[in-house]
């Protein structure tokens, strides 16, 4: 999860993520960096815009809540809530695949292991 906040941090201070910064973050943290856990996540975090992810992941809880008012009977706003939210946790997936396939070619391990 160090891997992830380190990412986070250097996002928020206005920094470019690549594999230096990274590691020179999670270095001053303390952390006993595992290099192939640093290029799997650049490399998973490529093409992905975080501010639109925070975005979506924070409006994630309000759709699912709209997916329960739809399914009872709820007006076609909430529809349209749920199609934002499908889209989102379908790029989520291929993301998450695209990270996992990385991860496994770099180290041979699972997921799970990218992140603690």
């Amino acid at each position: 999860m160090e891997y992830v906040y380190a990412a986070l941090i250097l996002n928020e201070t206005g920094e470019e993520i690549n594999e230096d910064n990274v590691t020179a973050v999670l270095e001053a943290a303390g952390v006993d960096v595992e290099q192939s856990r640093v290029k799997a996540l650049v490399a998973a975090l490529e093409d992905v815009d975080i501010e639109d992810a925070i975005e979506t992941a924070a409006a994630a809880p309000a759709a699912g809540g709209g997916a329960a008012g739809a399914a009872a009977g709820g007006d076609e706003d909430d529809d349209e809530g749920d199609e934002a939210a499908d889209e989102a946790a379908d790029e989520s997936e291929e993301e998450d695949a695209a990270e996992e396939d990385e991860d496994e070619e770099a180290s041979g391990e699972g997921l799970g292991e990218l992140f603690g």
